[in-house]
C-alpha cells in the first residue's frame, strides 16, 4: 500500500513541476522588450506553436498577420506586418517579449498582450457595469508563448 502512495506522490509532483517552474506573468522581466530567459524552461514545439496561432480560440495572430509558411491559412489578416523573417528580424528573446506584451517594444501598438494578468483599462465599469473584477488569466499561458517563439524563430528570409 505504501508503494502506491509514493507512486502518487511522484506523478503528483511530476505533474505540478512545470507550474513551479513556470514564470507569473508578473514576475517576467523586460530587458528593452526582450525576455532573456524562457518562461518555462522548456523547450517551444514550434508545430504546436502553429496550432495556437491559427486557433481563433488561442492566439489566433493569422486574425492580424499574414504568414507565408502557412499558405492553407483562411482569410488571413492585413493589419499588422506580415511575419515572414521574423526569425532573422528578432532574437528568441526580443520575440519572447514581443508576443508576451508587444507594448513594452512597440510603444502605441494595438497587438494584444498574450502574457499579462494586470493593469488593463476596463471600461465596461464605466458603460455596463459588467467589467470583470476578478484577477484575470493570461489570453496564453507560459508553454504557449514559448511554443509561438519556437515557431516564429524558424521564418527566415
Amino acid at each position: 500500500m505504501s508503494s502506491h502512495l509514493w507512486h502518487a506522490a511522484v506523478v503528483a509532483t511530476a505533474m505540478a513541476t512545470p507550474a513551479i517552474c513556470e514564470t507569473a506573468p508578473k514576475d517576467v522581466i523586460y530587458a528593452e522588450g526582450a525576455i532573456e530567459t524562457s518562461l518555462t524552461g522548456v523547450a517551444g514545439n514550434p508545430e504546436e506553436g502553429v496550432r495556437i496561432m491559427t486557433t481563433n480560440a488561442l492566439g489566433n495572430c493569422v486574425a492580424c498577420h499574414q504568414i507565408a509558411a502557412l499558405p492553407d491559412v483562411e482569410f488571413p489578416g492585413n493589419i499588422a506586418p506580415a511575419l515572414d523573417g521574423a526569425g532573422d528580424r528578432w532574437t528568441e528573446a526580443e520575440l519572447r517579449g514581443i508576443v508576451s506584451n508587444a507594448k513594452m517594444t512597440f510603444e502605441g501598438t494595438f497587438m494584444p498582450a498574450f502574457y499579462k494578468v494586470d493593469g488593463f483599462t476596463r471600461p465596461g465599469d464605466g458603460f455596463t457595469g459588467k467589467a470583470a473584477t476578478e484577477p484575470l488569466l493570461p489570453v496564453l499561458n507560459a508553454q504557449q508563448i514559448e511554443d509561438v517563439v519556437a515557431f516564429l524563430v524558424t521564418l527566415k528570409e
